[in-house]
């Protein structure tokens, strides 16, 4: 007569099949997942604290933005906003209020006027960037996004703990024009400026060469 495997095994089996599945899948719930989004692009200049979106290579619009008041890097912990190219890599809150309050990448409820006093969380739209580069390989990690502000006079100065802030009718007009995939190439000169690093960032190329 044949043995039947006892529940215990069975439930063993099951676990390990599991597990197993679960080794082999790319999927978290903060996996990257991008897009393909090439028309579109963003220029964004530390010393002008603006942001210039590009599409087909030609300036679109620009928005008063402001970096981080701690200055420019990747290093964990530093507060600083990264150099060099990055891309969307995730998109939340579509249809959201503007205004509304987000928290760990949830809607709360709240919803804030600009410039509420003693408030300063992420509003409206989340642009979630992840680094292509050594210099800015922290990005994704350290929760880097561009996000509406509801400290909006402070717009045009360095303000930020390391993240892009944006008015929030500006991010949301952002969120709706480009997708994920789409790059962003943070600059510390000027946009105006003609020099290499501004005319890479319009061609969508970075001047950015790792140290042997």
């Amino acid at each position: 007569m044949t043995r039947l495997p006892s529940l215990r095994i069975l439930a063993l089996s099951a676990l390990g099949l599991v597990a197993a599945i679960g080794l082999t899948s790319c999927g978290t719930s903060d996996s990257l997942s991008f897009g393909s989004d090439t028309r579109n692009k963003m220029i964004v200049s530390v010393r002008d604290q603006k942001m210039m979106l590009v599409r087909d290579g030609a300036p679109l619009k620009t928005y008063k933005i402001s970096t981080s008041k701690f200055g420019i890097g990747d290093r964990p912990g530093s507060n600083c906003t990264p150099l060099g190219r990055l891309q969307v890599a995730k998109k939340i809150g579509a249809n959201a209020p503007i205004g509304s309050v987000f928290k760990s990448r949830r809607q709360t409820g709240e919803v804030l006027k600009p410039n509420a006093p003693g408030r300063d969380p992420i509003v409206t739209r989340i642009l979630w960037l992840s680094g292509t580069e050594s210099r800015n390989q922290n990005a994704f990690r350290r929760t880097i996004y561009i996000h509406g502000t509801p400290e909006e006079r402070r717009l045009g100065s360095p303000a930020s703990y390391g993240c892009i802030r944006m008015g929030s009718n500006d991010v949301a007009d952002l969120y709706n024009r480009i997708g994920t995939g789409a790059d962003v190439f943070i600059i510390r000169g000027s946009i105006q400026s003609e020099n290499s690093e501004t005319e890479s960032a319009f061609a969508g190329k970075s001047t950015f060469r790792p140290r042997s």
